[in-house]
Parts: structure tokens; C-alpha cells; sequence
């Protein structure tokens, strides 16, 4: 097993096999092979990041567990802990204390708002002359849709116009296509 340590005879960090572990480590190392003691790093406890999941219409409080100095964004995909259930979610707000970021160290964090994204309900709506039809499907979030491709929801069969993505853009080109969680609307005409 290895680890990196300050090799006191090459004067630099460098990667040292371990050769004995007690209350400190006694290591190689790996350039020089020079034997010395250096002391045991602690990997830092995880802590438990309150997160409120959004779940089409509802929201309950989870938990995160994250390392205090690791760097948490808007739009980072992490499992949320509810219970004895393990959700994947989105990032979509950042509390700390008063303020809202689009980044900052878990140890800052007082809430992180999420969005889950394992399953989610696509929302679609088919144009048919003056009339539109609003239809609904709940699919694995990993499901692709595609702009020119038919799709059935219900008894209606349609080819897809265009997609609405939740950032704001909107995919038109025959052929391109995005994944179910990115999506906030499909448009299409039906057959």
C-alpha cells in the first residue's frame, strides 16, 4: 500500500510504500528509498448537508454527506440519503446562511436545494390545428428524446418539433436530442 509523504532526503511530497502502520506510518520512498517515520494523515469526517429534494409538486428534507472542503455547484448530480431511500438529484440552489451561491465549500453550506432526476414527468405539448393537447409521461431521467423522432404518450402518437431545455435553450434541429431531466418541455404535431 502507498501514500504520500515529505521524504526528508529528496526535500519534496512523493509517493512512499508503507511498511509499517501504527500510531504513525513507517514508509519508503519511492524515489530515493530512504526509510523514515511520518505521521498518520486523518481523512476528515464526512458531514451531513441538509437538502430539501423537489419532487414534482413536493419536497421533503434529506441529507448529503459530503467532506467539509469539498466544492459544491449549481448543477452537481450527488444521492441524496431520505430515510431508508437514495435518491439522485440535481443541485439547483445553494444556501449559505442568508446568501444564495452557485458554489461553496459543504462546510458552509446551511441548505442545498435539489431536484430529483433518477425519474422524472416530461411534459408535452401536441399541436393539433388551434388546439393544443397537454400530455405527461413519468420515465427514467436518463431516457433520451429526440427532435424528429415519434413518440407515443397515451393514445397519441406524435413527431417531436422541438424540445424546451430547463437552462433556457431549445433544441430544433432534426436529430439532436437530450436527456429527460434536462427537459422542461417537448413539443410536437401528432401523426
Amino acid at each position: 500500500m502507498n501514500t504520500e509523504a515529505w521524504c526528508p532526503t529528496c526535500r519534496d511530497m512523493l509517493e512512499c510504500e508503507i511498511l509499517a502502520d501504527s500510531r504513525d506510518l513507517l514508509v519508503r520512498c519511492g524515489q530515493c528509498g530512504t526509510v523514515f517515520h511520518t505521521p498518520r494523515q486523518e481523512e476528515p469526517e464526512p458531514i451531513m448537508v441538509k437538502t430539501i429534494v423537489s419532487e414534482e409538486g413536493a419536497s421533503r428534507v434529506c441529507g448529503i454527506e459530503l467532506f467539509p472542503d469539498e466544492l459544491c455547484e449549481l448543477g452537481d448530480h450527488h444521492v441524496a440519503e431520505c430515510g431508508d431511500d437514495y435518491i439522485g438529484v440535481e443541485i439547483t440552489g445553494i444556501e449559505a446562511g442568508p446568501r444564495r451561491l452557485k458554489k461553496a465549500l459543504a462546510k458552509d453550506i446551511s441548505a442545498l436545494w435539489t431536484r430529483k432526476i433518477e425519474e422524472v414527468v416530461v411534459r408535452f405539448s401536441v399541436h393539433e390545428g388551434w388546439k393544443t393537447i397537454p400530455l405527461e409521461a413519468s420515465v427514467a431521467g436518463d431516457t433520451f428524446y429526440e427532435v424528429g423522432a415519434v413518440y407515443t404518450v397515451g393514445k397519441w402518437k406524435f413527431r417531436v418539433a422541438q424540445i424546451k431545455l430547463r437552462d433556457g435553450g431549445v433544441l430544433r434541429k432534426e436529430g439532436y436530442r437530450t436527456v429527460a431531466s434536462r427537459i422542461r418541455r417537448v413539443y410536437g404535431y401528432p401523426l
